[in-house]
């Protein structure tokens, strides 16, 4: 099958068309905005954003061609048990909007690390800072590398042309039309990934007979592992690791990171920005939901001829451009359609990447430095985001030297993001927290996380706790057939950290980082003093920010009322008409 030639006009037509509605949209929000020359306005939307455009952008600044491509076939290779990241995302919303958002909010901060200087000093938020931008190129550079690696498969692209294309023209509109570009190029770019993921769904179930055979084809060859309450922390996939390890991780990305957090503190009120968060939650679940059954039809098609072994692809996180081509060639445009989505979930993660390194190089880096005016500041943001697109297309060189896609973001996330959350939660729930204390417990968690993942790099977990599934060729039109599983070949120097240590599922390394940094921070601030130390107000979590507070005083002043003055009467109806009206103005 020549690659090439199986991408018609037709493919090439869809293709464009999303990216010329995508830097459309930058250029619209540059022509209207002309008269908006505040650093506000460009990195956080003049704070007048509504919930559910927000809520799509959420959902598409880390739901990447990393999902798209990396999620299949991490069910293809492990099985279905991943689904359950899912439970996580809930875990991790209730956590986002109860703790982390009504300090942030209230706040009204640009940056999240300037909540670090409020809370510890000048020197942990510069650190934060500097941590934070080397995590986010270096995951970037991954994300834009990936659907380059797709085009390359899918239509014989030029590798490097693709990554250059790439990050040429998301910073084109992120650089002209600031975060309402990001903001609303991400809700078409979400409707893109999910027609590209469902088109794959839809042809897969109609050639295999229905989605009983998918499932049935899965569960014989052991994919539907989905409830494996194994403890043992060593264990790559489990329901323990994936939930508990999902829950931290995923909360260092919407509760802390900067380009997560600039979006929700773009809505017009913090009722918005949570309501945001939680209508997220809906969007996260539905594609993690498709990418995983993407790859149970992965594996249906290719359960007794695996491409891989048998070499008809260079790489795992192929697979899915390869299915693509295998079962929906002769529909013209629609192959156009699925690289469309891969394409689209690395535009809408590098633009929130580079609208959010923009803004904290601006708010930490530059304004505290330099007396500059807000005009200056405008078009300082729009240098920067020129600036670190070119530094994120450079990181894809590095980018191409790792190893399977998911899991490399996820550790690169995990290492630097766990140590970080731990940070924010010190400072946030321990009142007793001092600087002596976040900067002890960062440099103790950072180093700790550091240490597990460089070491696993080098001495990988062995199949025992990595327990790949097995993947075959005996169905395959030629010779000398092997199985997957047996090319995992056993190092017999291996030290004893490498079989114990250093296979602690990747999952927990966000964890480690975050317990770490907690643990050691709380000793050293109460050795030091910290329990002598009184916080500036509304620095820290009080009930008063919790939902469940609010709603049980909002409910026992309506008691009070009802009771009190015997109004018995349109009590229905003023409900109806208070929540209605919120309802609406969610768009």
């Amino acid at each position: 099958m020549s690659s090439a030639s199986s991408f018609s006009a037709w493919d090439y037509v869809v293709f464009t068309f999303m990216l010329v509605i995508s830097a459309g949209i930058g250029v619209y929000y540059a022509f209207i905005g002309r008269g908006q020359s505040s650093s506000s306005d460009f990195l956080v939307g003049g704070r007048s954003m509504t919930a559910v455009p927000v809520a799509l952008s959420l959902t598409a600044s880390f739901m990447s061609a990393i999902t798209v491509l990396g999620t299949p076939v991490e069910v293809y290779q492990y099985g279905a048990v991943f689904i359950l990241i899912c439970f996580a995302y809930v875990l991790m919303v209730a956590v986002s909007s109860e703790i982390f958002l009504p300090i942030f909010y209230r706040l009204g901060i640009t940056s999240t690390y300037e909540y670090l200087e409020m809370r510890y000093n000048k020197v942990i938020r510069l650190l934060g800072t500097v941590l934070f931008i080397i995590q986010t190129v270096l995951y970037t550079g991954l994300v834009i590398y990936a659907p380059a690696l797709a085009l390359n498969q899918v239509t014989g692209v030029d590798l490097w042309g693709a990554v250059m294309s790439t990050g040429v023209v998301c910073t084109l509109y992120c650089t002209l039309g600031g975060l309402k570009a990001v903001v609303w190029t991400d809700v078409f770019q979400v409707g893109i990934m999910l027609a590209g993921l469902l088109a794959v769904i839809v042809q897969s179930v109609l050639l295999q007979g229905g989605i009983s055979t998918i499932i049935s084809d899965s569960a014989q060859g052991g994919r539907l592992n989905l409830w494996d309450f194994d403890p043992n922390p060593l264990r790559r996939h489990t329901f323990w690791s994936i939930t508990v390890g999902g829950t931290f991780l995923w909360t260092s990305v919407y509760g802390i990171n900067q380009a997560q957090v600039q979006r929700y503190i773009s809505c017009k009120s913090m009722f918005h920005a949570k309501m945001a968060l939680y209508i997220n939650l809906v969007c996260l679940s539905a594609i993690s939901i498709c990418s995983v059954f993407c790859g149970l039809c992965l594996y249906s098609f290719y359960k007794n001829c695996d491409p891989w072994t048998a070499r008809k692809v260079s790489a795992l996180d192929q697979l899915m451009p390869y299915l693509v081509l295998d079962i929906l060639s002769e529909y013209p445009g629609v192959p156009g359609l699925f690289v469309a989505a891969a394409y689209s979930g690395t535009l809408s993660t590098v633009s929130s990447s580079v609208n959010a390194l923009a803004a904290v190089t601006i708010a930490d880096l530059i304004r505290p430095f330099l007396s500059l005016s807000e005009k200056q500041l405008s078009w300082a943001s729009k240098g920067m985001s020129l600036f670190y697109g070119a530094v994120c297309i450079g990181m894809a060189g590095v980018a191409s030297l790792m190893g399977g896609m998911l899991q490399a973001a996820i550790s690169i996330a995990g290492v630097v993001g766990g140590p970080l959350l731990g940070l924010f939660s010190l400072g946030i729930l321990f009142p007793c927290a001092n600087a002596k204390g976040g900067l002890a417990g960062l440099i103790s968690g950072l180093a700790l996380s550091l240490w597990v993942c460089i070491g696993a790099q080098i001495y990988p977990p062995g199949p025992e706790n990595s327990r790949p599934l097995a993947l075959v060729t005996h169905g395959c039109n030629f010779s000398g057939s092997t199985n997957w599983t047996a090319n995992t070949e056993e190092n017999p120097e291996r030290p004893f950290l490498a079989d114990n240590w250093y296979s602690l599922s990747y999952l927990y390394f966000g964890p480690l980082g975050t317990v770490t940094v907690i643990t050691v921070g709380l000793i050293v601030s109460i050795l030091s003093g910290g329990r002598q130390m009184k916080v500036q107000s509304g620095l820290t979590l009080s009930k008063e920010d919790l939902t469940l507070y609010k709603a049980y005083n909002a409910l026992k002043a309506q008691v009070s009322i009802i009771f009190n003055a015997g109004i018995y009467t349109n009590i229905h109806v003023q409900i109806y008409s208070r929540y209605s009206h919120h309802f609406f103005q969610l768009f």
